[in-house]
This record gives structure tokens, sequence and C-alpha cells, in this order.
């Protein structure tokens, strides 16, 4: 499939931004947290700063939306072997571990577009170039939110925008542990199961899915990523290594 022949949104100014580029690897998912909260704060006080996507993986985790309920659980969160958070982001429960990549994108969407709509669906497209980098061809059902692959939903997303900023993001299932998944109703969808890429491609490379990731990225949101590094660094120093930028709506979703 040619990659360019797929349709994505009109931005609303067609020069690129900057956006930084962090892949610190296996990341703790509160450690993420802090880092996301820590960017969004600095965005909202200082909206010319650039924009930075993390792309990392985390330990195995249970994450739950603010409004999300404890029925999808099928097991007693106070007892867990695995952590189980809940934050601010929109949806139901999902799971995260070694394998899959997650992809927190802090934008400020007035120089995109003021519209949850059109950036959950950009997302989306994210993801579906992805596939289409593999020769796979991958599927949005309407009403959801996510992305399939004959019938399995390999990719989810869930999102929290405060003044225009956005934190959370995406999760695009490589090769992660699907058993997991098991223990709970994933987004709160029980009709659908979840998958993977290694199931439709044995061989699938973590490392070459990162950088397609990225390259889809770039192209849906028309940005020029500058590479940082920051392995170990604590949300503190994270603020401090970001070079600035030349140049209010509170909202939570998902699913």
């Amino acid at each position: 499939m040619d990659l360019g022949t797929l349709a994505i949104a009109s931005l609303t100014d067609t020069r690129s931004r900057r956006c930084l580029l962090y892949k610190p690897g296996l990341v703790p998912y509160s450690t993420a947290l802090s880092w996301q909260r820590s960017l969004v704060a600095e965005r909202r006080n200082q909206p010319d700063l650039d924009d930075v996507l993390l792309l990392l993986e985390h330990p195995p985790v249970y994450t739950l939306g603010q409004g999300a309920t404890l029925d999808f659980l099928k097991f007693d969160p106070d007892t867990s072997d695995i952590e189980v958070c809940r934050v601010e982001r929109g949806g139901e429960v999902t799971y995260h571990c070694p394998g899959q990549i997650v992809g927190y994108p802090v934008l400020n969407l007035c120089y995109y577009k003021q519209d949850l709509h059109w950036y959950l669906r950009q997302l989306e497209e994210v993801l579906l170039r992805v596939l289409a980098a593999y020769g796979l061809q991958g599927e949005r059902v309407p009403g959801l939110t996510g992305v399939w692959l004959e019938g399995r939903k390999v990719g989810a997303i869930g999102i929290k925008v405060s003044r225009w900023i956005t934190m959370h993001g995406f999760a695009l299932n490589v090769y992660p542990d699907l058993q997991g998944f098991n223990q709970i109703v994933p987004c709160g969808i029980a009709d659908k199961p979840v998958g993977s890429l290694a199931q439709f491609l044995p061989t699938v490379d973590l490392d070459q899915v990162h950088q397609q990731v990225a390259t889809s990225f770039a192209e849906v949101f028309n940005v020029q990523f500058q590479e940082m590094r920051m392995k170990g660094l604590e949300p503190s120093l994270l603020a401090k290594l970001e070079p600035k930028s030349s140049a209010s709506t509170n909202s939570a979703t998902s699913a």
C-alpha cells in the first residue's frame, strides 16, 4: 500500500514544528507519568515550548481511566502482584507490558487543530500507517477508538487534554505477553479480542517498529524530530535538557 495515499485531516499550519523525541526504553509507569505531568505543566506556563513525543515500554501494569469502573477487573486490585494505577486519562482499564510500544505525545493543539475528535483520529492514523508499512490492513471500528487487525485490537488510545496540551496517548501491541489481558475486559470491550503484530508477523523487530512509529507520527502531525537522550533521568532533569523553540480546554477521552 502506498502510504502517501492514506488520507489525513489537513493541519491548520503547513509549517513543520519541531518535536523532541525521547526513547528511554523500559520505564516504570509512575516515572513516565511524572515526566508527562512535568512537561504539560511547563507548556501550560510557556506555550511556545517544543512539542514532545515519548516512545517507551512499561513493566507490567494495569491502568484505569479517571472514570473507569472496577467491574472490568477480574481480580482484586488490593491483592494484585501487578501494579494497578488510576490516572487522569479517559477510558476503561488497559494493560501495559514489555513488547508493547507506548507513545505519549505532549502537543500544544493550538498549533495543530483544537478538536479532540480530530486528535484521536490522527493518533489512529499513525497506527494505521505503521501497520500499512508492514503490509497489514488495519481498521477503525465505528463508535470506538483504537485500531484493529482482522478483528483483534492491536492499538489502544487514551488521552488527557488540558488547555489544549495533550498527555497520555497510544499503545501498540508488537509482541507483548497477551496473557495479562485475560485478567481484564480490555477497554471495557468484551466482544473483541486483543491481538499483536507478532501474530501476523512472527519475526517482527521491536526496534524497527519503534522507528516506523516515529516516522508515521512525523508524517501525520507534520513535525520534525530532534532525538534526545534521557535514559535514567528524573523529571526535574528532563525539563532542564529541553531546548526551547524559537518560534482552554480540559478533557479526557479514550478507549
